[in-house]
């Protein structure tokens, strides 16, 4: 069962994605809604790996390094400036679209598996990453007009 991989994939990947929110969060402080709310969804992608923790000890997680590797290929340290929150920001929605394609991947094997537990927190998980790509979206379009022509 290649379950185990996916689920390897998405526990990392919910973890680097929460790290990366308080990295920007803490970075771009001086916003007043970035810190906030990137403390909110860090604290969401942790329960996540909560959540999954029981999965990935039933069906045995892979080690999978893939994670780590796209965390250090788009943070290699936040950014300052307009641009820089921009930039950021976009490197955090490629990280939670690496979740939620994971999430529907692994819901897929859920019920292929008939596994209603996994369904659950796949339900659940999923959705909330759903939303948080759609702040992270809505969050760029306000910044882009500052950061790509008044700058």
């Amino acid at each position: 069962m290649h379950l185990a991989h996916y689920l390897g994939l998405l526990h990392r990947s919910q973890n680097e994605l929460a790290g990366a929110f308080c990295e920007v969060g803490r970075a771009h402080a001086d916003e007043p809604d970035i810190h906030h709310v990137c403390e909110r969804l860090a604290a969401q992608c942790t329960e996540h790996v909560r959540l999954l923790d029981p999965f990935v000890r039933r069906y045995s997680e892979e080690a999978v390094d893939e994670p780590e590797r796209l965390h250090s290929a788009l943070f290699s340290g936040t950014r300052s400036g307009p641009i820089g929150l921009l930039r950021d920001l976009h490197d955090l929605y490629l990280m939670a679209a690496e979740c939620d394609m994971a999430w529907t991947l692994i819901g897929q094997a859920a019920q292929g598996a008939r596994d209603t537990g996994l369904l659950e927190v796949v339900g659940r998980c999923e959705g909330e990453t759903a939303t948080q790509m759609e702040w992270l979206s809505s969050r760029m379009k306000q910044a882009a007009p500052q950061a790509l022509v008044v700058a």
